[in-house]
């Protein structure tokens, strides 16, 4: 089995404990990051490759902060991003966006720096974002998602632009999801 089919394999897996706000969630996100790293390497994504290290840490951090409790042993909430870790996360992803795309720019060979750059600050965002169970992690996520499908399409891997055009309607829902469990409507 290659990488790409059990990374996505490991992708829907993921998608779907993260729709459920399901904490196993961070089990796959530990493992998809590894599997990852072949994919990206091979096709010269060298931010993504970069990225999965990240992941890799945040989904380890996930794991723990899903663990934590409130002061009533009640788990952790899904709740909105308060205003100025909003506007923390807006200035972080455009410096990480452009540090990233210069450093693509000029060390690197890859043919698509500036996608690949922006994805990849995103997802710096949105992995964050998800570790703290904010709702709005899902819009970074349809942002990722959709250039992402669009630029694997463009660099020839077919299963994980699929992967990805897929992660793009379910965050849709997901966003859709958590508001309900959000306000205890889980139906």
């Amino acid at each position: 089995m290659t990488a790409e089919i059990l990374g996505t394999i490991v992708g829907i897996i993921y998608l779907y404990w993260e729709y459920k706000a399901d904490p196993k969630l961070w089990i796959a996100g530990i493992i998809m990051p590894a599997i990852s790293l072949v994919v990206y390497w091979q096709t010269r994504l060298y931010a993504d490759f970069a990225i999965n290290v990240y992941f890799l840490l945040a989904a380890i951090y996930g794991l723990f902060a899903w663990r934590r409790t409130t002061p009533d042993d009640a788990p952790l909430p899904i709740t909105h991003i308060p205003t100025r870790h909003l506007i923390h996360s807006i200035l972080i992803t455009l410096f990480s966006w452009a540090i990233i795309a210069h450093i693509l720019t000029t060390y690197t060979d890859s043919d698509v720096p500036l996608c690949d750059a922006l994805t990849t600050a995103l997802s710096i965002t949105g992995m964050w974002m998800l570790a703290r169970k904010w709702l709005q992690q899902w819009l970074a996520w349809i942002i990722v998602d959709a250039l992402s499908a669009a630029l694997y399409v463009y660099k020839g891997i077919y299963l994980y632009a699929a992967l990805y055009a897929a992660y793009t309607i379910i965050a849709i829902f997901g966003y859709r999801q958590w508001k309900r469990l959000m306000t205890g409507h889980p139906k």
